[in-house]
């Protein structure tokens, strides 16, 4: 998934706002404060090509007359039987080869120097391109989404300890007997399961009960916080938060828990010997393969992206930082 083509604040230079195809940066930057156009830029004009001989012809100040002759230009002679001379003395031009404007040759003022690429990359440059910043903004690093994700597993934890505390004791009650008598005839070299206590009737019934609410207490906790704001109170403390790819506004209920089930769902699945804990675990790592936006699979699932909330608006996110026209 790459960012929709449109106007972006430029991460090599935050003053500047280029157009972002989908694959590159196109055209030239134009001021972060200024209004951009609609769609993008106009076509570049090709480079004019310099020839041997306009390198070897002597550069005209603008407006002068092309000069011709051994003599020096009007302007710069102070012999007898030419031009006056300047009162300011004589005014050497540019050297060989560089326009009337001063720009050297093939110089476009909207192409940037000759030779570098429409991303804004010099020719043979070793790293990758500047990372995507939507709605200009940062994306968010890997260790801050891992802290944030440990935080809010701790409150979940927390509020399953005081709700599904009485179940758990209960489960541990039905099956205490049999892992009892398991472990004694481990420690004492007994191999054999003859006579083992049958673990009570129910046991199965319960472990799906405490998995019930454990699931619908995450989803209580993390899906209206994230459709309203964004954030769970571990994103707030870690300072990121989620947005849509189309535009920089809240998620929605929808978006929330479609974001939620892809991660929170597997849940239910950890009575089947862990599989949901696997599939969770995947979907905890699939950022760090993910380029360039370092997506999840459930940001992917919904079209959202992580992206750090500047100090300054931490506690009240607003888009004042920001002119119109981010909206990609």
């Amino acid at each position: 998934m790459s960012v929709e083509p449109g106007w972006y604040v430029d991460p090599a230079d935050p003053e500047t706002r280029r157009y972002w195809d989908g694959e590159g940066w196109l055209g030239a930057p134009i001021p972060v404060d200024a209004t951009p156009p609609d769609g993008p830029p106009p076509p570049e004009p090709p480079p004019v090509p310099v020839t041997p001989a306009a390198l070897d012809a002597p550069a005209t100040a603008p407006g002068w007359p092309p000069h011709t002759g051994s003599g020096p230009a009007p302007g710069h002679g102070t012999q007898p039987g030419h031009d006056t001379p300047s009162p300011h003395g004589p005014q050497p031009g540019p050297g060989p080869g560089w326009s009337p404007q001063g720009a050297p040759p093939g110089w476009s003022p909207q192409a940037g120097p000759p030779g570098w690429t429409p991303q804004g990359v010099p020719p043979g440059w070793p790293g990758r391109p500047p990372e995507p910043r939507p709605h200009g903004l940062r994306l968010a690093g890997y260790g801050r989404r891992f802290a944030a994700r440990l935080i809010d597993f701790t409150v979940v934890f927390a509020l399953n300890a005081l709700v599904n505390g009485w179940f758990v004791w209960r489960l541990i009650d039905e099956m205490l007997p049999y892992w009892r008598e398991v472990f004694r005839r481990a420690f004492a070299g007994d191999t054999s399961t003859d006579n083992l206590p049958q673990i009570g009737e129910q046991a199965g019934l319960l472990q799906v009960v405490i998995l019930l609410i454990a699931t619908a207490l995450w989803l209580a906790y993390e899906v209206p916080a994230m459709a309203s704001h964004g954030q769970t109170f571990g994103k707030r403390v870690m300072r990121i938060r989620a947005v849509p790819l189309a535009a920089d506004q809240p998620l929605g209920f929808a978006r929330a828990f479609g974001r939620w089930t892809t991660m929170g769902l597997p849940t239910l699945l950890w009575y089947c010997a862990g599989l949901g804990l696997v599939l969770q675990l995947v979907d905890a790592l699939s950022p760090l393969f993910d380029h360039p936006l370092r997506q999840a699979l459930h940001d992917k699932r919904v079209q959202t992206v992580v992206v750090e909330v500047p100090a300054s608006t931490a506690s009240a996110p607003s888009n004042d930082d920001q002119p119109s026209g981010d909206t990609p």
